[in-house]
């Protein structure tokens, strides 16, 4: 989204579970790639399928997922000369981490992210994922 005062946004990368509830997160700057910490939040899951949108298409990335033995559900970017097919149904389930983001939206913290420090940002959204599992 461009700068703000204190700088460049941050961005949030999150794994949640089939219903929605957020497991791992990571932070990075917020004009670094998505695919570059997709690797790093996938590490340790047995998954059966991963979705994800456009921003994570990479051939690299597939080919994690498929030495996981599990299914890649993402949608070909519109740059890819032979589009790679996907599940359109299984990939209609994607909007549960939407719907995660948005739970943890309704943190006014998170949303507005007033704290300045990435440790105390990264605390407060595990403090929040916490109340979203015990709801």
């Amino acid at each position: 989204m461009g700068r703000s005062r204190g700088g460049l946004t941050t961005k949030i990368h999150m794994v949640c579970d089939t219903l929605g509830r957020p497991l791992r997160f990571i932070l990075t700057a917020g004009q670094r790639h998505d695919n570059l910490a997709a690797k790093a939040l996938l590490d340790g899951f047995k998954t059966e399928a991963v979705l994800a949108d456009k921003a994570y298409d990479n051939n690299d990335l597939r080919q994690f997922i498929a030495d996981s033995e599990a299914k890649a559900v993402i949608p070909s970017t519109r740059s890819r000369k032979v589009p790679i097919p996907h599940d359109a149904d299984a990939y209609k389930d994607r909007n549960r981490i939407e719907r995660c983001f948005n739970k943890l939206k309704h943190f006014r913290r998170f949303a507005t992210r007033y704290d300045r420090r990435t440790t105390y940002f990264l605390a407060f959204i595990h403090l929040a994922a916490v109340m979203l599992w015990l709801r």
